[in-house]
């Protein structure tokens, strides 16, 4: 399959973000319990409930590893964009709470980053969203 220049930019793109939530998730993983102690302290002297900080640290290493392996293998690949940005947007929300803004900027350009592969999903190619049940082609 020949890919124009179009489609080679969206799969490049796609697979760069998968390859960074992945790799979130993987490194995150094996340290769960440190990862999780440190959102936990972190998050300490926020407005939040500390079992909802708890259960949200412990849960984001293994939600980003299955966002970023969704995307390398090109599956799901709209649910799995909608579900980094949810990720990033959960980010936002709590790095505005502990008024990190150079965080929130860092988190904004992800955002922009996933808006874009959402407008240029109908380039996506190498990948194995016709094989998927769900239907992910937009409108």
């Amino acid at each position: 399959m020949k890919l124009n220049n179009f489609e080679l930019a969206f799969v490049l793109g796609r697979l760069l973000l998968g390859l960074n939530f992945l790799m979130h998730g993987l490194v995150r993983i094996p340290k769960l319990s440190v990862f999780s102690a440190g959102v936990e302290k972190e998050f300490a002297a926020a407005p939040l409930p500390p079992a909802l900080v708890s259960a949200y640290a412990h849960a984001l290493p293994f939600a980003e590893g299955a966002i970023g392996l969704l995307l390398l293998l090109g599956l799901w690949t709209r649910p799995a964009l909608v579900a980094a940005m949810l990720v990033i947007m959960s980010l936002v929300f709590g790095s505005s709470l502990l008024e990190k803004w150079s965080l929130v900027g860092d988190q904004l350009l992800y955002g922009l980053y996933i808006i874009t592969l959402v407008l240029h999903l109908q380039r996506n190619r190498l990948c194995l969203d016709p094989l998927a049940v769900v239907e992910t082609r937009s409108n």
